[in-house]
């Protein structure tokens, strides 16, 4: 799990991270020590995305643990500054996502913000009130984040929809990537936990994060 912890260790606030794996293989506990001016619960939401995006890994966010210090970077992090470099560079983060009323009735503004490296970008979207719509609307918001982080290359969203599996609830996304001129379709999924406009944006992260990784 090493590259695991060397992406975690890149996210912002970070000092040190551990990922504590079963015989199994299967991810059982993630500890992060971060600086105490980053909100614990935007760390796990961070941590979510960027494990999910970069690796495709899903993780319960009962399974974070997240200590907090006053302290500088660890010495041992210092060390490893190259790699978290490169890594930082590589990973698409959510930053953000708003769901409020729009000025007309039975209509929901979508709000997404994403970053990539050392850009950020933030995109919103209208639709109807309804879960369907609401879900369509943060996966296109998302897209349009992601068409705005990689300007060499073009991202559009095909669709997004809830799908039943294991008697779990999930968002199946598919997204165009063109670059030069290959296109391909890219499809991802994300289990709905928070909510389906937050599976929405990861799925639309899982679908797209080898192909973007691909293009730096």
């Amino acid at each position: 799990m090493k590259r695991a912890e060397n992406l975690l260790t890149s996210l912002t606030g970070v000092l040190s991270a551990s990922v504590v794996v079963t015989p199994q293989g299967e991810v059982s506990e993630i500890h992060v020590l971060t600086r105490n001016d980053v909100a614990a619960k935007q760390v796990v939401r961070n941590i979510e995305s960027a494990l999910m995006a970069q690796l495709g890994m899903k993780i319960d966010h009962r399974k974070i643990s997240v200590a907090q210090t006053a302290d500088v970077r660890p010495i041992e992090q210092l060390q490893e500054d190259a790699i978290s470099s490169r890594a930082k560079k590589r990973v698409v983060v959510f930053r953000r996502l708003e769901v409020r009323p729009a000025d007309r009735p039975q209509r929901v503004v979508v709000t997404v913000k994403l970053s990539f490296g050392e850009r950020e970008a933030e995109a919103q979207e209208l639709g109807t009130d309804t879960l369907r719509n609401r879900v369509e609307a943060a996966a296109r918001a998302a897209a349009l984040c992601l068409d705005d982080l990689i300007p060499d290359n073009s991202i559009a969203l095909e669709g997004a929809q809830i799908i039943d599996a294991f008697d779990r609830k999930f968002v199946f996304a598919a997204v165009h990537g063109l670059g030069g001129r290959e296109a391909q379709l890219l499809t991802g999924t994300c289990e709905i936990r928070e909510s389906a406009e937050r599976a929405a944006v990861l799925a639309v992260l899982n679908a797209t994060n080898r192909w973007v990784d691909a293009r730096r």
